[in-house]
């Protein structure tokens, strides 16, 4: 399989593995996603009933071991997170929060009887899970977290409210992060308990096909047992958070290719002045521009891919290529745009969706403020983060 963008026939650097991994989910992304998305980002709608396909394919918390999910290396992950996007940014994410953040935490942190209780079910597609971290007043600065939860009487009590929580309106389970007197730690919330309650976020100019909700937490109780054992600090879901711009990393580049091959092929059908647009020296120069960056960005995936299954990745690293490859994404999407002129701006084509949703990505798991603020510490060695 040759894709027009890659200049340097990176696609040779896959083992066999990781190219069937590749072209069975660019298949199920081609059969179910493409004929469909431009009526779900239409209607604002998020296609439940493609879970349990995603689920068949072993999408669901995929690079997660044992309990039912898949065990796939961190390259085939990324992969399927780069052909998710290329349909589409909110498919892609659902994948990350029932994955990369919900699931990862309850493997990372929960106890044996969390695990065996919901990582089944949610590998199966049969339990959604959702990531409560971000609060309407506590973006970058979740240390800042007004969310609380107290021990009562053998109970924990859960007041506060999370923003920009992904899936949680279908969500069986919420893992809750909240303030407590032994610091930050992460709770595990059936959504039917008394007090969740998960409103929908409307009139959104992106992420159109996903879903992101306001939660409010009203005198919640839980057991002693819903806490996660493991986490203690922010660094329980940082952890998670890395997982996920992880994914992100790889997506971007699913994004920026495929607004690539829709304005290559436009370039070439579309004829102005007795030729078509692909023979004219400026539209060449856009699409060599576009390709050279996105040829960049999946080095830097794939480089990404391979330090992390080696277990040799660093934090540091995560934040390079999620700033470099959503950056890049969206002003590919962007320039692809103009290629398509008026027709662009309909869902005929997918450039627009795709910059459109790529403003959320590049915002959300850290926006480019923090990772840039991030590399500074690492290059230079001072925290700027205050001040």
């Amino acid at each position: 399989m040759t894709d027009p963008s890659d200049l340097l026939d990176i696609s040779a650097e896959f083992s066999a593995e990781e190219q069937e991994i590749r072209d069975r989910v660019r298949d199920f992304v081609d059969r179910r996603i493409r004929p469909n998305i431009a009526e779900w980002y239409d209607d604002a709608r998020f296609p439940v009933e493609i879970v349990p396909e995603m689920a068949e394919l072993g999408l669901l918390g995929m690079h997660l071991k044992g309990y039912g999910c898949a065990g796939r290396s961190a390259v085939e992950y990324g992969l399927a997170m780069q052909e998710l996007e290329a349909g589409d940014s909110g498919i892609r994410t659902f994948v990350s929060v029932q994955g990369s953040l919900a699931m990862s935490a309850i493997a990372k942190h929960g106890s044996e009887e969390q695990k065996q209780e919901w990582l089944p079910r949610m590998a199966r597609g049969e339990a959604v899970g959702c990531f409560g971290l971000t609060e309407p007043t506590a973006g970058s600065d979740p240390s800042s977290m007004q969310t609380r939860a107290v021990l009562e009487g053998g109970e924990w009590v859960l007041n506060g409210a999370k923003r920009w929580i992904g899936l949680a309106s279908i969500a069986d389970v919420a893992v809750i992060w909240a303030a407590t007197d032994d610091g930050v730690r992460g709770f595990v919330v059936p959504t039917d308990t008394p007090g969740f309650v998960a409103t929908p976020i409307t009139q959104k100019l992106s992420m159109r096909a996903s879903i992101q909700c306001d939660i409010t937490l009203t005198d919640v109780r839980l057991p002693e047992s819903a806490m996660l054992p493991g986490a203690r600090g922010l660094s329980g879901p940082f952890s998670c958070l890395n997982e996920a711009r992880y994914g992100i990393a790889w997506g971007a580049v699913g994004a920026a290719r495929d607004s690539f091959d829709a304005a290559l092929a436009y370039s070439q059908q579309r004829i102005q002045f007795d030729k078509p647009l692909a023979a004219y020296q400026l539209t060449q120069e856009k699409l060599v521009n576009m390709a050279l960056e996105i040829v960049k960005a999946q080095l830097v995936a794939l480089r990404l891919g391979r330090l992390k299954d080696a277990g040799t990745l660093e934090h540091h690293m995560i934040s390079v290529a999620k700033l470099n490859n959503t950056r890049i994404a969206i002003d590919i999407a962007r320039q692809a745009r103009t290629v398509l002129g008026g027709n662009g701006i309909t869902l005929d084509y997918s450039p627009l969706r795709h910059a459109n949703n790529l403003e959320s990505v590049r915002t959300y798991e850290g926006t480019d403020e923090v990772h840039t603020l991030i590399l500074g510490q690492r290059i230079t060695g001072h925290a700027a983060f205050r001040g």
